[in-house]
């Protein structure tokens, strides 16, 4: 297959001689057939002269930069399903069959980690350290023993070895969640993760619906939270919880007293002769691509995002099935930095929120104007070098300008992904020129397993999030109401192909309202088709309203022009069908605030500013410059806003773990402000 094919070539390669040999000639100045080298007369300077130029020739030939060469043809890298221009899928495709899977005997989670335990064997696997300490790492062969002794001593506590058996893992990122995922897939049980940020109503929900007996814990406050449930007598299926960690005398009465056994996982790690046949679907994933001859072996991804979100669970699977390493950060935001120039990783799967802080981070420390025009200057030249397909870390200005920003990521970054939410492309296109590696977008759902498109190889342009992968075909659907039409090349994007999900468990309603009867996934999203072939996300369907004098809003769209603005790090854009325009809560950036009010003659505490009626003022007005050059209409401009010190998060409820605005306990949580800010005469 053509895609195949194009995954095993594509490295940064030489080329062949003869083709440098061509270059060379191109070089020379054509002769006259009668010269000859009797007929000339130098003297030994002048051969010795020429002697040097002709080896500076063949070095730069042999060295410079070569462009990335695409796996298609850049101004086409979709094609139209059947002739529906609305309708289309990848261009690596020879035909409109999708691709299912990458290799033959590799179908499985469990394959695709077998796999990687062929290949690196007694390898390192898993990584992570303790404060102010190397990494440590766990061997592929150890995983592998690990998880099929844990998956033995599950299957002795009464799981049964079939995928209607949930296990529950309650659990931040660290190896022995990889190794609990492993144990189940190993004994064809499924793993179903819980997180706190849902509400103990959802877990209790998540528990019943499942039938979950056991649960797989990291700490003895999480097992108490499960404890206070079994307690109240909402779930009567939790019979055992198991700890990574070690607890107290007092963990052990508690749940003695309310029929819950807890266990040491050392107490259920035993050995079993019983054999199960590793059922888990895995539908697509991204083959690592060779860079420069890096083997895949010797790469290593940093591990950020919760291991529940299907984003950060795709990347070290696929790392597992080429015997990669993966690394994990202790736990601690404050600490991620140093984790990462520790790990020095050359994968970075990473959401768009993290890439623009660092973006946020660089601009901040560049305070002399001299500094900026040249850090300005030295983007612009790698930025030329990006719209000619060479990505590099070598050259002058990396060395000069941007050796020590890449230097903090560990200096080894070859591939980074970002996904889950819109990046701009002004943060885009700044960072793949000032961090010196490919930056790929992709887009995608939970319920089509993470991701449907993403950017080809060799396009460094920004502004969209790539074409189809070759295991999903997309098209957009009619919205009349929002006037998007798919004959337009705009509409609701519909998903369908193997990586699309069967349905939510024991939720036919809901399952229907996702997946038509032909099997495509709607995701609610936006999409308009570009002309060459490239999806770009331009509104979304879900969380729209209308103004009072019928106007559609989708608060989404705004919200990420909003985020543009250099003092505005959170936005959440309200509007009110009674109300003709919309108002907004900002939460300023702490790192770049207090200086940019200070340079517009403004002097406080980060607090005191946020109170401060002309400094909203000026935020507000720069809200608005950046509003009217992103193109937005009026009436999609706040009029009014207030400032609020704290930042939203999902410690506090007002984001998802994916880092979303939960606009419901927003409008909650500010509707005082909210009322305030109507409450005023007319705008």
């Amino acid at each position: 297959m053509q895609f195949q094919e194009w995954l095993r070539s594509l490295r940064f390669s030489g080329g062949d001689s003869k083709s440098e040999m061509d270059n060379l000639k191109t070089l020379l100045p054509s002769l006259p057939s009668s010269f000859s080298l009797s007929s000339l007369s130098l003297s030994p300077s002048s051969v010795v002269g020429l002697g040097a130029l002709a080896s500076l020739t063949t070095y730069w030939l042999v060295t410079r930069p070569r462009p990335i060469q695409p796996p298609c043809d850049l101004q086409a890298q979709s094609i139209s399903v059947q002739g529906d221009q609305s309708c289309r899928r990848s261009a690596l495709l020879k035909d409109d069959n999708l691709l299912e899977f990458y290799y033959e005997d590799t179908k499985t989670v469990y394959d695709m980690f077998q796999r990687g335990l062929r290949i690196a064997g007694n390898g390192p696997c898993l990584g992570f350290r303790k404060p102010r300490a190397p990494y440590q790492w766990i061997s592929y062969t150890e995983v592998a023993e690990r998880a099929q002794v844990l998956g033995s001593g599950l299957l002795a506590k009464g799981c049964k070895p079939n995928p209607q058996q949930y296990v529950g893992i309650f659990a931040q990122n660290r190896p022995e969640w990889v190794i609990t995922e492993m144990a189940c897939y190993t004994f064809s049980m499924a793993l179903v993760p819980l997180y706190d940020t849902l509400g103990l109503e959802a877990m209790v929900h998540i528990l019943n619906l499942a039938e979950i007996s056991m649960v797989i814990c990291d700490k003895e406050d999480k097992a108490e939270s499960l404890l206070k449930i079994k307690e109240k007598g909402v779930t009567t299926t939790l019979s055992c919880l198991v700890l990574f960690n070690p607890f107290s005398a007092a963990l052990l009465e508690r749940g003695r007293k309310c029929g819950v056994e807890i266990l040491q996982l050392s107490q259920i790690m035993v050995r079993s002769n019983i054999n199960a046949t590793p059922m888990t679907q895995i539908f697509f994933f991204f083959r690592l691509l060779p860079i420069r001859g890096h083997r895949c072996g010797s790469s290593v991804s940093i591990l950020l995002c919760p291991l529940r979100l299907p984003l950060s669970h795709q990347p070290p699977v696929s790392m597992f099935c080429h015997g990669a390493r993966v690394g994990f950060y202790q736990g601690d935001i404050s600490l991620l930095m140093d984790d990462i120039k520790t790990l020095k990783p050359t994968f970075f799967p990473v959401v768009p929120r993290l890439l623009n802080r660092i973006y946020d981070k660089i601009l901040g420390s560049v305070t002399s104007p001299l500094r900026r025009v040249i850090l300005h200057y030295a983007v612009r030249r790698k930025q030329a070098e990006l719209s000619s397909g060479v990505v590099r870390n070598n050259s002058m200005w990396d060395r000069l300008i941007f050796n020590k920003i890449q230097a903090s990521l560990g200096g080894n970054l070859r591939f980074i992904l970002t996904a889950s939410a819109p990046i701009s492309p002004t943060v885009l296109s700044f960072l793949r020129a000032t961090l010196g590696c490919l930056i790929f977008e992709g887009y995608g759902q939970t319920e089509c397993t993470a991701g449907c498109t993403f950017s080809m190889p060799g396009d460094w342009s920004a502004g969209h999030v790539g074409a189809p992968l070759p295991c999903a075909m997309v098209k957009l659907t009619d919205i009349p109401d929002m006037n998007y039409y798919a004959k337009n090349g705009e509409g609701e994007i519909c998903i369908r192909g193997h990586s699309v999900f069967r349905g939510y468990l024991k939720d036919e309603e809901r399952t229907g309202e996702a997946l038509d009867a032909d099997g495509w996934l709607h995701t609610g999203d936006v999409g308009q088709w570009l002309p060459n072939g490239t999806l770009r996300i331009v509104d979304r369907k879900k969380h729209i309203f209308k103004l009072s004098q019928g106007e559609y809003i989708a608060p989404e769209k705004i919200e990420n022009v909003y985020t543009r603005c250099v003092p505005v790090l959170q936005v959440f854009v309200h509007g009110d069908s009674l109300q003709s325009y919309l108002i907004g809560v900002v939460v300023p950036d702490p790192e770049v605030f207090v200086d940019w009010a200070k340079e517009r003659g403004v002097v406080g505490s980060y607090e005191e500013l946020c109170q401060n009626p002309d400094v909203k003022k000026a935020v507000l007005e720069d809200m608005m410059a950046v509003a009217k050059e992103a193109g937005l209409k009026s009436f999609e401009q706040v009029k009014d806003l207030y400032l609020h010190p704290d930042m939203f998060s999902v410690s506090n409820s007002l984001l998802t773990p994916t880092l979303k605005s939960k606009r419901v306990d927003l409008r909650r949580v500010f509707s005082e402000q909210i009322a305030q800010m109507y409450s005023k005469s007319s705008i």
